[in-house]
């Protein structure tokens, strides 16, 4: 019979309340008294094990050890989540850069259309192609070679009247080396209205995206 087994019964026969295990292992001082009661109580004919006593010892200290390991990771994702909240609020009416693929207004005049992409790895070809609010390609890119990481393009609005309303107009980035597809995210920018703490995570709102991960803030521009 195990240490914990004993100890039900040990309760059992004394009318107490049993013991629930998660409480068990939650209380060192609790579990050392009941094995003491145990042994002042245990057969002389049919003793406690030693290595059962020992091994039940040292699973209340590594049940104990992670419990207060809990509970400092819990201080310290709230300490976290404090900071940044903190840095969050700096960013209410700033521009940021999101995976999307929504192009926006650029230039003095508000002339450009402007996007950005990431590749995982060199390109030697990267083609942008611009579609209207139906999808339908009204304007392609050719940028030629392209590293590995971030970059920008400026799209000039052939075909469009100046300072004609961009919303609804998109793009798409194909990539190849050779004739392989090259991985490539989109990115765009947007505008942080708001920020909040939902459910113990940041969230950022946005003007064009909607709600996202604070973690989905990839730039502050």
């Amino acid at each position: 019979m195990t240490t914990i087994d004993s100890l039900s019964s040990l309760n059992a026969a004394s009318g107490a309340a049993p013991v629930s295990s998660s409480n068990e292992m939650g209380s060192a001082d609790r579990f050392l008294k009941l094995l003491v009661a145990q042994m002042q109580n245990q057969d002389p004919l049919n003793p406690l094990d030693n290595a059962q006593v020992t091994s039940q010892l040292a699973q209340i200290n590594t049940v104990n050890g992670i419990e207060k390991l809990n509970t400092t990771m819990q201080g310290v994702n709230r300490q976290m989540l404090q900071m940044q909240m903190l840095q969050g609020a700096s960013l209410v009416g700033r521009d940021i850069t999101v995976e999307g693929t929504q192009l926006s207004r650029a230039g003095e005049n508000g002339e450009l259309g402007i996007g950005g992409f990431e590749l995982v790895s060199t390109a030697d070809r990267v083609q942008v192609e611009v579609l209207s609010p139906s999808g339908r390609v009204v304007d392609t890119l050719e940028l030629g070679t392209q590293a590995a990481g971030r970059h920008g393009f400026e799209w000039a609005g052939a075909g469009l009247p100046e300072h004609a309303d961009l919303d609804g107009y998109r793009f798409r980035i194909n990539a190849t080396a050779g004739t392989q597809t090259v991985g490539a995210t989109p990115l765009m920018l947007d505008r942080v209205a708001a920020v909040r703490n939902q459910g113990g995570q940041l969230t950022v709102d946005t003007v064009r995206s909607g709600s996202l991960p604070y973690t989905s803030v990839l730039a502050v521009n």
